[in-house]
């Protein structure tokens, strides 16, 4: 369990599965601004509940998001390549009414310092398109560099977008303002 203030990064409860589920496959307003070009793949309950629940019940590589008592989201993280210890974080916040309030942002600062503390890696990447600014500046407001960038690659809606690769490494993240000093570890 991660903490800071009225957010907390946990592991998902037995009974909050259906919820979950719903947030993510019935009331999917976030996959508007989360890969929209790509079409979300249906999960059953049942197969929700062997993937993506169990990695959340598990909190190894998924987490849920709680913000003042209430589940808004989760986290994740995957290895590009984990021979080369390339990890990439993601993160998905299931209504607009809790977008813009940096609520993702103090999210991804807590699961990046969680996550260098865990492993013995020397940068972090993040994955977004140019569609969703929002998320650009949460990667910048978090140190993040942009580190690559496809140049219209992404196709959506009759327009084409650059699909962006932030990255932030661990001499950098250490001796930035933004890391946690409030997460805690349990």
């Amino acid at each position: 369990m991660l903490i800071d203030g009225d957010l907390t990064l946990r592991c998902a409860h037995s009974g909050e599965r259906n919820e979950l589920w719903q947030q993510i496959f019935m009331n999917n307003e976030w996959k508007a601004l989360d890969a929209p070009y790509t079409p979300l793949e249906y999960q059953s309950r049942f197969y929700f509940r062997l993937n993506l629940f169990r990695r959340l019940k598990e909190g190894d590589n998924a987490l849920v998001i709680e913000h003042k008592g209430n589940v808004v989201g989760y986290l994740s993280c995957y290895w590009e390549d984990q021979s080369t210890r390339w990890l990439e974080v993601g993160i998905t916040l299931f209504q607009s009414q809790n977008w813009g309030k940096r609520i993702g942002r103090r999210a991804l600062r807590l699961w990046i310092g969680h996550l260098f503390i865990k492993y013995e890696l020397q940068r972090i990447g993040l994955t977004t398109w140019s569609g969703n600014p929002r998320m650009m500046r949460c990667a910048e407001g978090l140190g993040m560099q942009q580190e690559g960038c496809l140049r219209k690659v992404r196709f959506y809606q009759g327009k084409y977008y650059d699909s962006l690769r932030y990255g932030v490494l661990r001499d950098e993240w250490e001796s930035s303002k933004v890391r946690p000093s409030l997460a805690q570890v349990c």
